[in-house]
């Protein structure tokens, strides 16, 4: 009875085996422990069936121990209630009655692995206290020594002799790691708080700097790594390993680190708001360039002056519609001032504190349509190396003002169309749906009705545009402003030329009233310059006026029986009139003696009808044949 007691308590799991029957006849409590089964379970299987996923070895090991009559194996596997259990198994052989009985111990092999490494270090450590004592000794005088800097340091440190053992934590240490100094002390620093890299995979110790002072005696400064805490929340830190030495060996280090996670977010958070401010610059700037741009165009001033009767109407009209953001197409000629209404438009609008962006459809290649119109990512097409926003980005809570806008091409409109009704686009090379907030104003000098009747402009987008129209008259049809226009464009041109007290005589100004104006009010504000640059005594005058116009007179007169002229006929006196312009200038459009300036009309009228026409400015440079 004593003897079964001692069996069932002992501290090693032991089984009892008939291998002739397969049984298991006696079980310890241990042994039930080790295979979480209780003793029923065990001998009321078969004994094989214990050790099923390496029944050969147990084979094996029976043979000898029946031979043998004692035997050991480390490498038998054994079917637990968890699963696998690999045993180093003591085994002996004793007869029953002539009947053979295994008397198996078994134990598991990983933990009798770690024991016997415990046991190892433990005889290292032994053999090494002298120089563990010395050591500590060093570590222990320096904390001594640095007590009061190591209790008022706001900056963790700690020590470490060569094995990477901790020597001492100072309390800032302690509450940045979020552990007490003594479940630190006497234990390996890096596997408690630099074990992994932030990305949490293993941080091997041989490659850590703490320890590589260790082999080349340096100071190591380090400025972004991580610790980890006790409750396994990593941390960005920066710190210094400095060696520490007895009587010239290496012998451990001092580790000074500071927690830079709040450094690190506020630099971050600086870095995403100078990209912010960045951005905005561009932006801003890209808008102060086409504000420069307006300011240095010819209109210059936001007031629309006159008081005939079709200047109040347009001025009735401008009010009405302000303060909505209704879609205006404003039609007329060119050189009558479309590009005043629509600034008049915004200006009174509550958009006004934003930008009124215009884009000179004429201008715009058809290949650069939607870059220039809904903007670009890098890298988009050849040429496009930084990001930038389009013109209706740059009008988001303002004015998108299309001048020309019938020059548009016809496979482009429909792409206009959708942003005007969507108000969302995609930039070039960019799948992101972009929203805007944009009032459409859009002006042309042709007649859009009969391109829709034509073809040659789509419909919808017609009806989109012309939500209210508004025709800014020729100024043959106002004349009554030609006086107040008159001397507006003469202060503007004195204050330009740096000649003041310049005049006007009544007879003179009758003279601007009668001539026909085909370029309208534009072209009576370069009259004006061009007679003040010339002017030589305090009078301008204009008698080349009327010498022009009779010479029209006395071109038409030739022709007495074309004197009304069809559209196809007027369109080819205007394009021989250009080629003529062009011929003139030797193929030079803009700037001083160029054909706009030889006719009378703004550069970008200029450059639109030749690309109208298709004339290719090219063949009157000098040297070139002639088309």
């Amino acid at each position: 009875m004593q003897d079964e007691r001692f069996f069932y308590y002992s501290a090693t799991a032991q089984l009892v085996i008939d291998p002739i029957e397969d049984r298991v006849l006696f079980v310890n409590q241990e042994a039930c422990r080790l295979l979480h089964r209780d003793v029923i379970e065990i001998q009321s299987g078969r004994a094989s069936q214990l050790f099923a996923p390496n029944l050969p070895a147990l084979i094996l090991f029976t043979q000898e121990l029946i031979e043998k009559g004692r035997g050991w194996c480390d490498h038998l596997l054994v079917q637990s209630a968890i699963g696998e259990i690999r045993m180093e198994v003591n085994g002996r052989c004793s007869d029953s009655g002539g009947q053979p009985q295994l008397f198996l111990g078994l134990q598991r092999a990983d933990d009798l692995e770690l024991l016997r490494e415990r046991s190892s270090a433990e005889r290292h450590y032994l053999s090494g206290i002298g120089h563990w004592n010395r050591v500590s000794q060093v570590f222990q005088e320096f904390e001594r020594e640095n007590q009061l800097l190591l209790d008022a340091a706001g900056d963790g440190i700690y020590g470490v002799e060569a094995n990477g053992i901790t020597t001492f934590v100072n309390p800032a240490a302690e509450r940045i790691l979020g552990y007490r100094a003594e479940e630190l002390a006497g234990r390996n620093m890096h596997n408690m708080v630099h074990h992994s890299h932030a990305d949490h995979s293993h941080f091997n110790m041989q490659e850590c700097p703490i320890f590589e002072a260790f082999r080349d005696g340096t100071v190591h400064r380090v400025e972004d790594d991580t610790f980890w805490t006790k409750s396994g929340k990593p941390i960005d830190v920066e710190y210094t390993s400095t060696p520490v030495r007895d009587n010239g060996f290496i012998v451990g280090a001092v580790v000074i680190f500071r927690d830079i996670s709040q450094k690190k977010t506020d630099r971050k958070r600086l870095l995403e708001a100078l990209a912010e401010v960045e951005k905005l610059k561009n932006q801003l700037e890209l808008e102060n360039a086409y504000l420069q741009e307006e300011i240095n165009s010819e209109f210059n001033h936001h007031q629309i002056i006159g008081k005939s009767g079709a200047v109040q109407h347009i001025l009735q009209k401008i009010e009405l519609v302000a303060p909505t953001d209704s879609t205006v197409l404003i039609t007329g000629e060119s050189g009558t001032g479309k590009e005043l209404i629509a600034r008049a438009i915004h200006e009174m609008s509550h958009r006004s504190n934003r930008s009124l962006i215009r884009v000179n459809c004429a201008a715009i290649p058809a290949d650069l349509f939607e870059s220039e119109f809904f903007g670009h990512t890098r890298g988009a097409f050849t040429g496009a190396t930084n990001d930038r926003p389009g013109r209706f980005e740059l009008a988001n809570g303002g004015t998108l003002f299309l001048d020309e806008v019938g020059e548009i091409p016809l496979h482009l409109q429909g792409k206009l169309l959708r942003v005007l009704q969507e108000q969302q686009f995609e930039r070039v090379g960019e799948s992101k749906t972009r929203r805007v907030d944009v009032r459409i104003i859009t002006a042309t000098n042709r007649n859009l009705k009969e391109q829709v009747q034509r073809g040659q402009f789509r419909e919808d987008l017609y009806f989109r545009l012309n939500v209210f129209p508004i025709e800014s008259v020729p100024l043959r049809e106002r004349r009554e402003d030609i006086s107040l226009l008159t001397q507006h464009f003469l202060k503007k041109s004195c204050t330009r030329t740096n000649k003041q007290g310049l005049k006007i005589s009544l007879s003179e100004l009758e003279k601007l009233k009668d001539y026909h104006w085909p370029g309208n009010i534009r072209e009576l504000e370069n009259v004006i310059e061009r007679q003040v640059i010339l002017a030589q005594g305090p009078t301008l005058r204009f008698s080349d006026l009327l010498a022009r116009d009779q010479q029209n007179v006395a071109r038409v007169g030739e022709e007495p029986d074309n004197s009304v002229l069809t559209a196809s006929d007027l369109r080819q006196q205007e394009r021989r009139n250009l080629l003529m312009a062009l011929e003139k200038c030797h193929g030079k459009v803009f700037g001083h003696n160029g054909a706009a300036q030889l006719l009378d009309i703004k550069p970008t009228t200029l450059a639109s009808r030749i690309k109208k026409y298709q004339i290719d400015t090219r063949l009157f440079k000098p040297g070139s044949s002639k088309h």
